[in-house]
Protein backbone atom coordinates (compact mmCIF):
# COMPACT_ATOMS: atom_id res chain seq x y z
CA UNK A 1 0.00 0.00 0.00
CA UNK A 2 2.52 2.26 1.24
CA UNK A 3 4.69 1.28 -1.65
CA UNK A 4 1.71 2.28 -4.22
CA UNK A 5 1.28 5.83 -2.73
CA UNK A 6 4.48 6.62 -3.03
CA UNK A 7 4.19 5.42 -6.42
CA UNK A 8 1.41 7.56 -7.27
CA UNK A 9 2.83 10.54 -5.80
CA UNK A 10 6.19 10.24 -7.84
CA UNK A 11 3.52 10.16 -10.94
CA UNK A 12 1.32 13.28 -9.94
CA UNK A 13 4.75 15.23 -9.81
CA UNK A 14 5.88 14.29 -12.61
CA UNK A 15 2.41 15.44 -14.21
CA UNK A 16 2.71 18.26 -12.14
CA UNK A 17 6.23 19.67 -13.56
CA UNK A 18 5.10 18.46 -17.47
CA UNK A 19 2.29 20.50 -16.98
CA UNK A 20 4.14 23.54 -16.20
CA UNK A 21 5.56 23.96 -19.37
CA UNK A 22 3.17 21.67 -21.93
CA UNK A 23 0.09 22.61 -21.50
CA UNK A 24 0.87 26.13 -22.36
CA UNK A 25 0.97 25.10 -25.93
CA UNK A 26 -3.02 24.71 -25.66
CA UNK A 27 -3.37 21.43 -27.28
CA UNK A 28 -4.38 18.69 -25.61
CA UNK A 29 -1.82 15.85 -24.94
CA UNK A 30 -1.84 12.51 -27.15
CA UNK A 31 0.56 10.30 -25.82
CA UNK A 32 1.81 9.33 -22.12
CA UNK A 33 5.47 8.20 -21.89
CA UNK A 34 6.06 6.13 -19.12
CA UNK A 35 10.00 6.35 -17.66
CA UNK A 36 10.03 3.96 -14.62
CA UNK A 37 7.48 5.58 -11.99
CA UNK A 38 6.59 8.01 -13.57
CA UNK A 39 4.42 9.21 -16.05
CA UNK A 40 4.66 12.23 -18.41
CA UNK A 41 1.57 13.35 -20.55
CA UNK A 42 3.13 14.70 -23.57
CA UNK A 43 2.14 16.12 -27.57
CA UNK A 44 3.57 13.43 -30.33
CA UNK A 45 4.30 15.61 -33.09
CA UNK A 46 6.95 17.84 -30.40
CA UNK A 47 8.87 14.13 -29.57
CA UNK A 48 8.80 13.68 -33.36
CA UNK A 49 10.45 16.83 -34.43
CA UNK A 50 13.25 16.24 -32.59
CA UNK A 51 13.60 12.25 -31.53
CA UNK A 52 14.00 9.91 -34.70
CA UNK A 53 13.73 6.60 -31.82
CA UNK A 54 9.71 8.02 -30.78
CA UNK A 55 9.26 8.64 -34.80
CA UNK A 56 10.17 4.77 -35.08
CA UNK A 57 8.05 4.13 -32.34
CA UNK A 58 4.97 5.82 -33.65
CA UNK A 59 5.03 4.57 -37.04
CA UNK A 60 5.83 1.08 -36.60
CA UNK A 61 3.10 0.42 -33.86
CA UNK A 62 0.36 -1.79 -35.03
CA UNK A 63 -2.05 0.52 -33.29
CA UNK A 64 -3.61 3.01 -34.78
CA UNK A 65 -3.33 5.28 -32.43
CA UNK A 66 -0.21 4.97 -30.16
CA UNK A 67 -1.35 6.47 -26.94
CA UNK A 68 1.41 4.98 -24.59
CA UNK A 69 5.22 4.64 -24.78
CA UNK A 70 7.60 2.92 -22.30
CA UNK A 71 10.79 4.27 -21.86
CA UNK A 72 11.75 2.86 -18.53
CA UNK A 73 15.27 1.79 -20.01
CA UNK A 74 16.49 5.26 -20.89
CA UNK A 75 20.13 6.27 -19.38
CA UNK A 76 19.67 8.87 -16.18
CA UNK A 77 15.90 7.91 -15.58
CA UNK A 78 12.98 10.37 -15.69
CA UNK A 79 15.12 13.11 -14.11
CA UNK A 80 17.13 12.82 -17.48
CA UNK A 81 14.15 12.40 -20.04
CA UNK A 82 12.20 15.05 -18.53
CA UNK A 83 15.15 17.70 -19.39
CA UNK A 84 15.45 15.92 -23.15
CA UNK A 85 11.65 16.01 -23.26
CA UNK A 86 11.96 20.38 -22.09
CA UNK A 87 14.93 20.22 -25.16
CA UNK A 88 11.99 18.96 -27.66
CA UNK A 89 9.37 21.68 -26.74
CA UNK A 90 12.03 24.48 -26.82
CA UNK A 91 11.78 24.99 -22.76
CA UNK A 92 15.51 26.11 -21.31
CA UNK A 93 17.38 24.25 -18.74
CA UNK A 94 20.79 24.05 -17.85
CA UNK A 95 23.72 21.95 -19.09
CA UNK A 96 26.05 20.94 -16.36
CA UNK A 97 29.13 18.99 -15.83
CA UNK A 98 26.98 16.25 -13.34
CA UNK A 99 23.99 15.80 -16.20
CA UNK A 100 25.66 16.52 -19.75
CA UNK A 101 27.11 12.37 -19.64
CA UNK A 102 23.77 11.52 -18.78
CA UNK A 103 22.28 14.02 -21.30
CA UNK A 104 24.68 12.69 -24.10
CA UNK A 105 23.51 9.06 -23.37
CA UNK A 106 19.98 9.97 -23.61
CA UNK A 107 20.57 12.04 -26.61
CA UNK A 108 21.82 8.74 -28.38
CA UNK A 109 18.95 6.73 -26.87
CA UNK A 110 16.48 8.65 -28.44
CA UNK A 111 18.62 8.90 -31.49
CA UNK A 112 18.48 12.99 -31.14
CA UNK A 113 21.65 13.50 -33.30
CA UNK A 114 22.41 16.06 -35.71
CA UNK A 115 21.95 13.73 -38.82
CA UNK A 116 17.85 13.85 -37.99
CA UNK A 117 17.75 17.20 -36.71
CA UNK A 118 20.08 20.40 -36.88
CA UNK A 119 21.45 21.77 -33.54
CA UNK A 120 19.86 18.65 -32.18
CA UNK A 121 20.53 17.66 -27.96
CA UNK A 122 23.48 15.03 -28.95
CA UNK A 123 25.10 18.33 -30.99
CA UNK A 124 24.24 20.71 -27.66
CA UNK A 125 25.96 18.46 -25.34
CA UNK A 126 28.85 17.52 -27.39
CA UNK A 127 29.78 20.98 -27.71
CA UNK A 128 29.23 21.79 -23.54
CA UNK A 129 31.62 18.52 -23.20
CA UNK A 130 34.34 20.22 -25.13
CA UNK A 131 34.18 23.62 -24.24
CA UNK A 132 34.04 23.46 -20.90
CA UNK A 133 33.55 20.40 -19.11
CA UNK A 134 36.76 18.95 -20.60
CA UNK A 135 38.67 21.69 -20.37
CA UNK A 136 39.77 21.14 -16.45
CA UNK A 137 40.81 18.51 -14.23
CA UNK A 138 37.63 18.76 -12.03
CA UNK A 139 35.51 19.08 -14.54
CA UNK A 140 36.29 15.39 -15.95
CA UNK A 141 36.57 14.15 -12.76
CA UNK A 142 32.70 15.01 -11.80
CA UNK A 143 31.90 13.98 -15.69
CA UNK A 144 33.86 10.84 -14.70
CA UNK A 145 32.07 10.36 -11.65
CA UNK A 146 28.56 10.63 -13.37
CA UNK A 147 29.22 7.91 -15.67
CA UNK A 148 29.77 5.81 -13.14
CA UNK A 149 25.77 4.67 -13.22
CA UNK A 150 25.29 4.90 -17.27
CA UNK A 151 27.64 2.19 -17.86
CA UNK A 152 28.55 0.85 -20.53
CA UNK A 153 26.72 3.29 -22.56
CA UNK A 154 29.33 5.81 -22.25
CA UNK A 155 31.78 3.73 -22.72
CA UNK A 156 30.36 2.84 -26.34
CA UNK A 157 30.55 6.97 -26.61
CA UNK A 158 33.93 7.29 -25.64
CA UNK A 159 32.90 9.63 -22.69
CA UNK A 160 34.92 7.42 -20.44
CA UNK A 161 38.17 7.39 -22.36
CA UNK A 162 38.36 11.09 -22.94
CA UNK A 163 37.81 11.93 -19.40
CA UNK A 164 40.17 10.01 -18.02
CA UNK A 165 42.70 11.17 -20.64
CA UNK A 166 41.97 14.97 -19.76
CA UNK A 167 42.11 13.79 -16.36
CA UNK A 168 45.63 11.83 -16.09
CA UNK A 169 47.12 14.65 -18.65
CA UNK A 170 45.79 17.57 -16.26
CA UNK A 171 46.88 15.32 -12.83
CA UNK A 172 50.46 14.67 -14.57
CA UNK A 173 50.97 18.29 -15.17
CA UNK A 174 49.79 19.75 -11.83
CA UNK A 175 52.20 17.17 -10.23
CA UNK A 176 55.22 18.65 -12.32
CA UNK A 177 53.82 22.33 -12.30
CA UNK A 178 51.67 22.99 -9.57
CA UNK A 179 49.01 25.99 -10.63
CA UNK A 180 47.52 25.84 -7.08
CA UNK A 181 47.56 25.19 -3.40
CA UNK A 182 48.11 22.96 -1.63
CA UNK A 183 50.33 21.54 -4.57
CA UNK A 184 48.38 17.80 -3.87
CA UNK A 185 44.92 19.20 -4.36
CA UNK A 186 44.50 17.08 -7.37
CA UNK A 187 44.65 14.24 -5.54
CA UNK A 188 41.46 14.73 -3.47
CA UNK A 189 39.86 15.81 -6.66
CA UNK A 190 40.79 12.14 -7.79
CA UNK A 191 39.70 10.17 -4.75
CA UNK A 192 35.95 10.94 -5.30
CA UNK A 193 35.70 8.35 -8.22
CA UNK A 194 34.79 5.15 -8.01
CA UNK A 195 38.01 1.89 -7.96
CA UNK A 196 37.29 1.11 -11.39
CA UNK A 197 37.50 4.65 -12.75
CA UNK A 198 40.60 5.76 -10.74
CA UNK A 199 42.30 2.64 -11.62
CA UNK A 200 42.19 3.71 -15.25
CA UNK A 201 43.58 7.01 -14.41
CA UNK A 202 46.38 5.60 -12.50
CA UNK A 203 47.25 3.52 -15.52
CA UNK A 204 46.69 6.83 -17.88
CA UNK A 205 49.18 8.32 -15.33
CA UNK A 206 52.01 6.00 -15.80
CA UNK A 207 51.47 5.61 -19.40
CA UNK A 208 52.55 9.01 -19.15
CA UNK A 209 55.86 9.10 -17.70
CA UNK A 210 54.20 9.72 -13.93
CA UNK A 211 56.73 9.38 -11.52
CA UNK A 212 56.46 6.87 -8.91
CA UNK A 213 56.02 9.37 -6.01
CA UNK A 214 53.50 11.04 -7.60
CA UNK A 215 50.97 7.76 -8.13
CA UNK A 216 51.86 7.03 -4.57
CA UNK A 217 50.54 10.46 -3.66
CA UNK A 218 47.08 9.99 -5.28
CA UNK A 219 47.11 6.53 -3.58
CA UNK A 220 47.72 7.66 -0.07
CA UNK A 221 45.00 9.99 -0.50
CA UNK A 222 42.31 7.67 -2.33
CA UNK A 223 42.81 5.17 0.54
CA UNK A 224 42.58 7.33 3.39
CA UNK A 225 39.52 8.75 1.59
CA UNK A 226 37.80 5.78 1.11
CA UNK A 227 39.23 2.89 3.75
CA UNK A 228 39.16 5.74 6.53
CA UNK A 229 38.25 4.05 9.27
CA UNK A 230 40.51 1.51 8.69
CA UNK A 231 43.89 3.18 7.34
CA UNK A 232 43.83 6.92 8.47
CA UNK A 233 42.06 6.67 11.93
CA UNK A 234 44.75 4.39 13.47
CA UNK A 235 42.37 4.82 16.99
CA UNK A 236 39.99 2.32 15.04
CA UNK A 237 36.93 4.66 16.62
CA UNK A 238 33.92 2.30 15.50
CA UNK A 239 35.90 -0.83 14.46
CA UNK A 240 34.91 -3.81 16.65
CA UNK A 241 37.08 -7.21 16.32
CA UNK A 242 33.90 -8.91 16.69
CA UNK A 243 32.54 -7.29 13.83
CA UNK A 244 30.59 -9.52 10.89
CA UNK A 245 33.93 -10.81 8.91
CA UNK A 246 31.25 -11.11 5.70
CA UNK A 247 29.16 -8.60 5.86
CA UNK A 248 28.68 -6.41 2.93
CA UNK A 249 30.73 -3.61 4.25
CA UNK A 250 33.60 -5.67 5.01
CA UNK A 251 33.47 -7.38 1.36
CA UNK A 252 33.55 -4.41 -0.33
CA UNK A 253 36.27 -3.11 1.55
CA UNK A 254 39.01 -6.19 1.12
CA UNK A 255 37.95 -5.85 -2.96
CA UNK A 256 38.85 -2.22 -2.49
CA UNK A 257 42.11 -3.07 -0.51
CA UNK A 258 43.26 -5.63 -2.84
CA UNK A 259 42.76 -3.20 -6.29
CA UNK A 260 44.54 -0.63 -4.27
CA UNK A 261 47.38 -3.13 -3.22
CA UNK A 262 47.80 -3.87 -7.13
CA UNK A 263 48.13 -0.33 -8.04
CA UNK A 264 51.26 0.53 -6.29
CA UNK A 265 54.29 1.63 -7.77
CA UNK A 266 57.12 -0.35 -8.72
CA UNK A 267 59.27 1.34 -6.79
CA UNK A 268 58.90 -0.12 -3.02
CA UNK A 269 60.57 2.95 -1.47
CA UNK A 270 57.93 5.51 -2.62
CA UNK A 271 55.71 4.59 -0.32
CA UNK A 272 56.67 5.56 3.36
CA UNK A 273 56.57 2.49 5.85
CA UNK A 274 54.08 3.76 8.37
CA UNK A 275 50.82 3.79 5.86
CA UNK A 276 52.10 0.26 4.32
CA UNK A 277 52.19 -1.09 8.19
CA UNK A 278 48.39 0.54 8.15
CA UNK A 279 47.18 -1.42 4.66
CA UNK A 280 48.94 -4.36 6.10
CA UNK A 281 47.00 -4.31 9.52
CA UNK A 282 44.06 -3.75 7.40
CA UNK A 283 44.95 -6.41 4.99
CA UNK A 284 45.07 -8.76 8.25
CA UNK A 285 42.04 -7.57 9.82
CA UNK A 286 40.03 -7.83 6.70
CA UNK A 287 41.40 -11.34 5.58
CA UNK A 288 42.58 -10.94 2.14
CA UNK A 289 44.48 -13.09 -0.18
CA UNK A 290 47.93 -14.20 0.94
CA UNK A 291 49.46 -12.39 -2.22
CA UNK A 292 48.38 -8.95 -1.38
CA UNK A 293 49.35 -9.24 2.00
CA UNK A 294 52.65 -10.72 1.44
CA UNK A 295 53.56 -7.91 -1.41
CA UNK A 296 52.80 -5.17 1.57
CA UNK A 297 55.31 -7.53 3.89
CA UNK A 298 57.72 -7.58 1.16
CA UNK A 299 57.57 -3.84 0.28
CA UNK A 300 57.88 -2.84 4.37
CA UNK A 301 61.19 -5.66 4.56
CA UNK A 302 62.56 -3.41 2.09
CA UNK A 303 62.77 -0.24 4.05
CA UNK A 304 62.38 -1.77 7.06
CA UNK A 305 65.52 0.51 8.78
CA UNK A 306 62.95 3.21 8.94
CA UNK A 307 60.38 1.77 10.43
CA UNK A 308 59.35 2.55 14.47
CA UNK A 309 58.41 1.26 17.30
CA UNK A 310 54.53 2.45 16.66
CA UNK A 311 54.74 1.51 13.17
CA UNK A 312 55.54 -2.23 14.36
CA UNK A 313 52.41 -2.32 17.41
CA UNK A 314 50.22 -1.13 14.25
CA UNK A 315 50.89 -4.55 12.67
CA UNK A 316 51.10 -6.16 16.07
CA UNK A 317 47.60 -5.45 17.82
CA UNK A 318 43.54 -5.57 16.55
CA UNK A 319 41.56 -1.88 16.67
CA UNK A 320 40.37 -2.11 20.06
CA UNK A 321 44.18 -2.37 21.49
CA UNK A 322 43.14 -5.50 23.44
CA UNK A 323 44.48 -8.34 21.35
CA UNK A 324 47.59 -9.58 19.61
CA UNK A 325 47.36 -10.18 15.82
CA UNK A 326 49.14 -13.07 14.63
CA UNK A 327 52.83 -12.09 14.72
CA UNK A 328 53.55 -14.30 12.19
CA UNK A 329 53.57 -11.30 9.33
CA UNK A 330 56.33 -9.41 11.59
CA UNK A 331 58.16 -12.58 11.77
CA UNK A 332 58.32 -12.57 8.11
CA UNK A 333 59.20 -8.95 7.80
CA UNK A 334 62.34 -8.89 9.84
CA UNK A 335 63.27 -12.13 8.33
CA UNK A 336 63.24 -10.41 5.06
CA UNK A 337 64.99 -7.54 6.07
CA UNK A 338 67.79 -9.51 8.19
CA UNK A 339 68.03 -12.21 4.65
CA UNK A 340 68.37 -9.30 2.51
CA UNK A 341 71.50 -8.04 4.44
CA UNK A 342 72.89 -10.78 4.18
CA UNK A 343 72.86 -11.09 0.56
CA UNK A 344 74.47 -7.25 0.52
CA UNK A 345 77.26 -8.36 2.99
CA UNK A 346 78.06 -11.23 0.91
CA UNK A 347 77.56 -9.78 -2.38
CA UNK A 348 79.68 -7.04 -1.01
CA UNK A 349 82.47 -9.60 -0.32
CA UNK A 350 82.08 -9.22 3.88
CA UNK A 351 81.42 -11.34 6.30
CA UNK A 352 77.85 -11.01 8.05
CA UNK A 353 78.70 -12.39 11.07
CA UNK A 354 81.29 -9.75 11.64
CA UNK A 355 80.09 -6.58 10.64
CA UNK A 356 76.22 -5.85 10.26
CA UNK A 357 75.42 -2.26 8.32
CA UNK A 358 74.21 0.69 10.08
CA UNK A 359 70.42 -0.24 8.98
CA UNK A 360 70.58 -3.60 10.60
CA UNK A 361 71.88 -1.74 13.81
CA UNK A 362 68.66 0.52 13.74
CA UNK A 363 66.37 -2.27 13.05
CA UNK A 364 68.02 -4.55 15.75
CA UNK A 365 67.18 -1.95 18.37
CA UNK A 366 63.92 -0.77 17.33
CA UNK A 367 62.88 -4.71 17.67
CA UNK A 368 64.53 -4.87 21.06
CA UNK A 369 62.60 -1.63 21.92
CA UNK A 370 58.96 -3.21 20.57
CA UNK A 371 59.63 -6.40 22.24
CA UNK A 372 59.36 -4.25 25.37
CA UNK A 373 55.96 -2.84 24.35
CA UNK A 374 54.22 -6.24 23.45
CA UNK A 375 55.99 -8.00 26.52
CA UNK A 376 52.85 -6.68 28.97
CA UNK A 377 50.17 -8.62 27.14
CA UNK A 378 49.70 -11.53 28.52
CA UNK A 379 48.66 -13.74 25.56
CA UNK A 380 52.33 -13.44 23.98
CA UNK A 381 53.84 -16.84 24.88
CA UNK A 382 57.82 -17.69 25.67
CA UNK A 383 58.46 -18.71 21.65
CA UNK A 384 56.96 -15.77 20.16
CA UNK A 385 58.80 -13.89 21.97
CA UNK A 386 62.06 -15.39 21.55
CA UNK A 387 61.28 -16.17 18.41
CA UNK A 388 61.23 -12.48 17.18
CA UNK A 389 64.41 -11.73 19.42
CA UNK A 390 66.13 -14.63 18.30
CA UNK A 391 65.50 -13.09 14.53
CA UNK A 392 68.32 -10.18 15.05
CA UNK A 393 71.88 -11.52 14.67
CA UNK A 394 73.27 -11.41 18.24
CA UNK A 395 75.93 -9.30 16.18
CA UNK A 396 73.83 -6.78 15.22
CA UNK A 397 73.44 -5.75 19.05
CA UNK A 398 76.23 -3.61 20.39
CA UNK A 399 74.65 -4.08 24.27
CA UNK A 400 72.25 -5.58 24.80
CA UNK A 401 70.12 -3.77 27.50
CA UNK A 402 67.20 -2.50 25.75
CA UNK A 403 66.50 -6.51 25.09
CA UNK A 404 67.27 -7.02 29.28
CA UNK A 405 64.53 -4.43 29.57
CA UNK A 406 61.94 -6.09 27.49
CA UNK A 407 62.81 -9.72 29.14
CA UNK A 408 62.29 -7.94 32.73
CA UNK A 409 59.03 -6.72 31.61
CA UNK A 410 58.58 -9.88 30.28
CA UNK A 411 58.64 -11.78 33.70
CA UNK A 412 56.97 -8.76 35.47
CA UNK A 413 53.91 -9.58 33.04
CA UNK A 414 54.21 -13.45 33.80
CA UNK A 415 54.72 -13.97 37.14
CA UNK A 416 53.93 -17.64 37.21
CA UNK A 417 56.86 -18.84 35.31
CA UNK A 418 59.00 -21.63 36.81
CA UNK A 419 62.96 -21.39 37.25
CA UNK A 420 63.56 -23.49 33.71
CA UNK A 421 61.24 -21.33 31.65
CA UNK A 422 62.65 -17.94 32.89
CA UNK A 423 65.81 -19.31 31.82
CA UNK A 424 64.30 -19.82 28.67
CA UNK A 425 63.11 -16.40 28.62
CA UNK A 426 66.53 -15.04 29.09
CA UNK A 427 68.43 -17.76 26.94
CA UNK A 428 67.99 -14.64 23.92
CA UNK A 429 70.42 -12.27 25.97
CA UNK A 430 74.02 -12.44 26.34
CA UNK A 431 74.64 -10.88 29.77
CA UNK A 432 78.22 -9.96 29.25
CA UNK A 433 76.85 -7.44 27.08
CA UNK A 434 75.21 -5.42 29.59
CA UNK A 435 75.91 -2.17 30.33
CA UNK A 436 77.48 -1.55 33.68
CA UNK A 437 73.93 0.31 35.11
CA UNK A 438 72.17 -3.22 33.29
CA UNK A 439 74.75 -5.26 35.39
CA UNK A 440 74.15 -3.52 38.60
CA UNK A 441 70.43 -3.78 38.15
CA UNK A 442 70.39 -7.22 36.78
CA UNK A 443 72.39 -8.28 39.79
CA UNK A 444 69.77 -7.05 42.34
CA UNK A 445 66.83 -8.67 39.95
CA UNK A 446 65.02 -11.06 42.19
CA UNK A 447 62.88 -12.03 38.40
CA UNK A 448 65.46 -13.24 37.01
CA UNK A 449 67.21 -16.96 37.30
CA UNK A 450 70.23 -17.76 39.57
CA UNK A 451 72.40 -18.01 36.30
CA UNK A 452 71.77 -14.61 34.88
CA UNK A 453 72.61 -12.82 38.09
CA UNK A 454 75.96 -14.85 38.49
CA UNK A 455 76.57 -14.16 35.02
CA UNK A 456 76.47 -10.12 36.20
CA UNK A 457 77.92 -10.66 39.45
CA UNK A 458 81.19 -12.12 37.96
CA UNK A 459 81.41 -9.74 34.52
CA UNK A 460 83.67 -7.00 36.40
CA UNK A 461 85.64 -9.77 38.07
CA UNK A 462 86.47 -10.99 34.78
CA UNK A 463 87.39 -7.61 33.57
CA UNK A 464 89.99 -7.11 36.35
CA UNK A 465 91.48 -11.01 36.14
CA UNK A 466 91.61 -11.30 32.47
CA UNK A 467 92.94 -7.99 31.03
CA UNK A 468 93.11 -8.76 27.53
CA UNK A 469 92.39 -12.59 27.98
CA UNK A 470 88.65 -11.88 28.74
CA UNK A 471 87.28 -14.33 26.71
CA UNK A 472 89.70 -17.23 28.61
CA UNK A 473 88.92 -16.44 31.63
CA UNK A 474 85.29 -16.24 31.15
CA UNK A 475 85.33 -19.98 29.71
CA UNK A 476 87.29 -21.16 33.08
CA UNK A 477 84.87 -18.87 35.31
CA UNK A 478 81.81 -20.53 33.69
CA UNK A 479 82.53 -23.69 34.84
CA UNK A 480 82.57 -22.56 38.39
CA UNK A 481 79.24 -21.17 37.83
CA UNK A 482 77.13 -24.13 39.19
CA UNK A 483 78.94 -25.02 41.51
CA UNK A 484 79.00 -21.53 43.50
CA UNK A 485 74.66 -21.52 43.23
CA UNK A 486 74.92 -22.60 46.53
CA UNK A 487 77.18 -19.60 47.96
CA UNK A 488 75.21 -17.45 46.88
CA UNK A 489 71.89 -18.39 48.47
CA UNK A 490 73.89 -18.85 51.43
CA UNK A 491 74.92 -14.98 50.68
CA UNK A 492 71.41 -14.19 51.00
CA UNK A 493 70.62 -15.80 53.88
CA UNK A 494 73.95 -14.58 55.53
CA UNK A 495 72.63 -11.01 54.55
CA UNK A 496 69.75 -11.25 56.76
CA UNK A 497 71.32 -12.15 59.44
CA UNK A 498 73.35 -9.30 59.51
CA UNK A 499 70.79 -7.24 59.57
CA UNK A 500 68.97 -8.65 62.38
CA UNK A 501 72.51 -8.37 64.01
CA UNK A 502 72.66 -4.66 63.40
CA UNK A 503 69.12 -4.54 65.08
CA UNK A 504 70.55 -6.03 68.11
CA UNK A 505 73.35 -4.09 68.37
CA UNK A 506 71.02 -1.25 67.41
CA UNK A 507 68.76 -2.09 70.93
CA UNK A 508 71.52 -2.94 72.80
CA UNK A 509 72.84 0.93 72.44
CA UNK A 510 69.64 2.25 73.14
CA UNK A 511 69.49 -0.12 76.40
CA UNK A 512 72.98 1.48 77.47
CA UNK A 513 72.25 5.00 77.10
CA UNK A 514 69.05 4.64 79.02
CA UNK A 515 71.04 2.80 81.70
CA UNK A 516 73.82 5.26 82.03
CA UNK A 517 76.47 3.07 80.90
CA UNK A 518 75.69 0.07 82.43
CA UNK A 519 74.98 -3.12 80.44
CA UNK A 520 77.66 -3.79 78.06
CA UNK A 521 79.74 -2.69 80.76
CA UNK A 522 80.41 1.25 79.69
CA UNK A 523 81.57 3.12 76.30
CA UNK A 524 85.03 1.72 76.34
CA UNK A 525 83.50 -1.78 75.68
CA UNK A 526 81.15 -1.01 72.99
CA UNK A 527 83.66 -0.76 70.22
CA UNK A 528 85.32 -3.82 71.66
CA UNK A 529 82.07 -5.62 71.17
CA UNK A 530 81.51 -4.46 67.67
CA UNK A 531 84.86 -5.22 66.54
CA UNK A 532 84.97 -8.91 67.67
CA UNK A 533 81.46 -9.40 66.03
CA UNK A 534 82.84 -8.13 62.41
CA UNK A 535 85.62 -10.10 62.38
CA UNK A 536 83.65 -13.10 63.37
CA UNK A 537 81.34 -11.90 60.46
CA UNK A 538 83.96 -11.30 57.69
CA UNK A 539 85.05 -14.86 58.07
CA UNK A 540 81.80 -15.74 56.67
CA UNK A 541 82.27 -14.10 53.20
CA UNK A 542 81.98 -16.49 50.71
CA UNK A 543 84.06 -14.58 47.79
CA UNK A 544 87.89 -14.71 48.17
CA UNK A 545 88.43 -14.09 44.50
CA UNK A 546 84.82 -12.81 43.44
CA UNK A 547 83.18 -9.83 43.21
CA UNK A 548 84.98 -6.49 44.70
CA UNK A 549 81.24 -4.87 44.93
CA UNK A 550 80.87 -5.20 48.83
CA UNK A 551 78.00 -2.16 48.74
CA UNK A 552 75.35 -4.81 50.42
CA UNK A 553 77.02 -5.70 53.25
CA UNK A 554 78.03 -3.12 55.40
CA UNK A 555 80.49 -2.49 57.96
CA UNK A 556 82.06 -6.27 57.18
CA UNK A 557 85.58 -6.47 56.07
CA UNK A 558 86.04 -9.30 53.08
CA UNK A 559 88.90 -12.11 54.22
CA UNK A 560 90.42 -14.83 52.29
CA UNK A 561 88.10 -17.77 52.45
CA UNK A 562 89.06 -20.56 50.06
CA UNK A 563 86.80 -23.44 52.00
CA UNK A 564 83.90 -22.74 53.22
CA UNK A 565 84.39 -23.65 56.92
CA UNK A 566 81.09 -23.85 59.50
CA UNK A 567 79.22 -21.62 60.05
CA UNK A 568 77.11 -19.57 62.71
CA UNK A 569 73.76 -17.43 61.01
CA UNK A 570 72.73 -16.50 64.07
CA UNK A 571 73.57 -15.13 67.69
CA UNK A 572 72.09 -17.14 70.94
Amino acid sequence: MAASLKGNNRRSLAMERTGQWVFSQEIPTDVVVEVGEANFSLHKFMLVAKSNYIRKLIMESKEADLTNIDLSDIPGGPEIFEKAAKFCYGVNFEITVHNVAALRCAAEYLQMTDKYCDGNLAGRTEDFLKQVALTSLSGAVVVLKSCEDLLPKVEELKIVQRCVDVASTKACNEANFPSRSPPNWWTEELSILDIGFFEKIIAAMKLRGAKSLTVASALITYTEKTLRDLVRDHTGNGIKSSDTEDSDLRSRQRELLEAIVLLLPSERAALPINFLCCLLRSAIFLKVVNTCKNELEKRISAILEHVTVDDLLVLSFTYDGEKLFDLDSVRRIISGFVEKEKSVAVFNGGDFQEVCSTAMQRVAKTVDAYLGEIATNGELSISKFNGIANLVPKDARKVDDDLYRAIDIFLKAHPNLDEIEREKVCSVMDPLKLSYEARVHASQNKRLPVQIVLHALYYDQLKLRSGADVAQDAMSTRSHLQADVSLVRENEALRSELMKMKMYISDMKKTSSAGGGKGLGGGSKKPTFFSSMSKTLGKLNPFRHGSKDTSNIDDVTAVDVTKPRRRRFSIS
